[in-house]
């Protein structure tokens, strides 16, 4: 007689099952889009179709990102298929175009937001020959504001065939990223937007080898986890040690000081009798608005003098390497950008200007505006952050000499550049080389001259890189 497929022998034998829930936090807005515009915005966001307005961050994106940096973790950048003894397999199944591949342990619920609310910004292709605008090239999106509040909730099914031990292990690595900050969700995660972290996970777990723990998954299994004890994920799940971190890359963490005025438009003022143009600000997770330096502007101005840069050592490679290093069309960027608080900066002051008739000198007729820009000084703090994954002593050559033209000033951020706003000056820079092992560099300005800078680190290294640059750059083609 066949055995029937609800029989003892043929069930998966699930021997408990492991209820993960936590809080995740945008920390910077994020677009969650759903695929669609309108006549207003060009990218939407995705919300609930029963109200129309509550955020939807849907299950298949939460596992994308969780597998994406696990597996990435586990055995580093790029594209290295491993076999099904690999974390990310054992934890999230089978791999795309692997019909034999087991289905996912893990079950990942969508998460409705909460305390939201939504901004829009605008923006525009640079050209790197003009630095102005390309033509056709302006667009807007729509965001979900940093202190918005995502529920997520995991369900983890251990088998008695499963090796508990092992996947709990994956799964506290992988939910790591999201308590240390590594893991950014929706669209346009390079240049800034959708950072998030989870503080504290709450973790139950149903013995369904026992009738009272049956009965307890099949009357509460539904049911929140409010009242357990918050901890870290570790702590939570009983691991003591992650999944071993074998990702290469090269970080920068700077500060500087505004010398003058800042302005990244943000598109308007308050309303009809506001500045025309106002200096851009952002709700953050305390609730307070404060002026931001924007990933996606701080992209644009490093991308543009990267590539002067390189088509000055070697024309003939320039596109090739800022194509490799920033993206384009068909690949994205291995550099990532964070958005940042201008603090202690002045943003209630307005300034009136007027446009000047080159041919009499006079002011041109109804040309006169006012702007309400970031006005600094030098306990104003500016921080560019950024992020190389496998990156080559060239490349790393290279952001050095962006860095450089930054700390100078020779290198303005935001606009109207030509009238002195956006000018920096260096106060102190973290650089860090992680490959296996890992390479610190701390350099800071000493007391109050600018040009007594000093270096923590071995120095000749970083001449390296600069040096491996101009040699790339100068090198005949294959």
């Amino acid at each position: 007689m066949p055995r029937q497929a609800w029989s003892g022998t043929e069930s998966r034998k699930i021997v408990s099952r492991l209820i993960v829930e936590g809080d995740l936090v945008l920390q910077t807005p994020a677009h969650l889009g759903n695929g669609e515009g309108d006549d207003l915005t060009d990218m939407l966001l995705l919300v609930d179709p029963f109200d129309g307005k509550t955020p939807v961050l849907t299950g298949a994106s939460i596992a994308g990102a969780l597998r994406s940096y696990l597996r990435e973790r586990e055995e580093g950048y790029g594209p290295k298929p491993k076999g099904s003894k690999a974390a990310s397999v054992l934890l999230f199944g089978g791999m795309k175009g692997d019909d034999t591949g087991e289905q996912s342990p893990l079950i990942v619920d969508d998460a409705f937001g909460k305390c939201f609310g939504t901004e829009q910004r605008d923006g525009v292709q640079i050209r790197p020959d003009s630095l102005t605008a390309a033509n056709d090239a302006l667009f807007n999106i729509q965001l979900w504001q940093a202190g918005s509040v995502f529920p997520l909730r995991f369900e983890l099914v251990i088998r008695a065939a499963d090796d508990a031990d092992t996947l709990k292990q994956a799964l506290a690595s992988a939910l790591n990223g999201l308590a240390e900050g590594d893991i950014t969700l929706g669209a346009r995660k390079r240049r800034g937007y959708g950072q998030v972290r989870v503080s504290e996970w709450r973790v139950k777990t149903y013995d369904l080898k026992t009738i009272q723990g049956l009965l307890d998954w099949i009357q509460n299994g539904d049911q929140s986890l409010i009242g357990q004890q918050p901890s870290s994920i570790q702590q939570a799940l009983g691991v003591c040690d992650l999944i071993a971190d074998r990702r290469n890359a090269f970080s920068m963490k700077a500060s500087f000081s505004l010398d003058g005025s800042l302005l990244i438009r943000s598109g308007g003022g308050k309303d009809d009798q506001g500045p025309d143009m106002v200096h851009l600000r952002a709700k953050q997770v305390n609730g307070q608005m404060e002026a931001v330096l924007s990933g996606t502007s701080l992209a644009g101005a490093l991308r543009a003098r990267a590539f002067r840069i390189a088509n000055t050592l070697g024309p003939s490679k320039a596109h090739a390497l800022i194509e490799d290093l920033f993206g384009k069309t068909s690949k994205a960027s291995r550099v990532g950008f964070k958005e940042s608080i201008v603090e202690n900066a002045k943003t209630d002051l307005v300034q009136n200007r007027v446009s000047i008739d080159r041919f009499t000198g006079g002011a041109r007729d109804t040309a006169l505006f006012n702007e309400q820009p970031a006005f600094g000084n030098d306990d104003t703090t500016v921080t560019v952050e950024l992020q190389l994954t496998e990156p080559q002593p060239h490349e790393i050559g290279l952001l050095l000499l962006v860095l450089k033209d930054l700390w100078t000033g020779d290198l303005a951020l935001g606009g109207e550049r030509s009238v002195g706003r956006g000018r920096l000056k260096g106060k102190k820079a973290d650089l860090l080389y992680r490959h296996g092992t890992q390479h610190e560099w701390k350099i800071h300005v000493e007391g109050d001259k600018d040009n007594a800078v000093t270096v923590s680190g071995c120095r000749a290294v970083l001449e390296d890189y600069v040096a491996a640059l101009n040699t790339y750059m100068k090198a005949s083609a294959p």
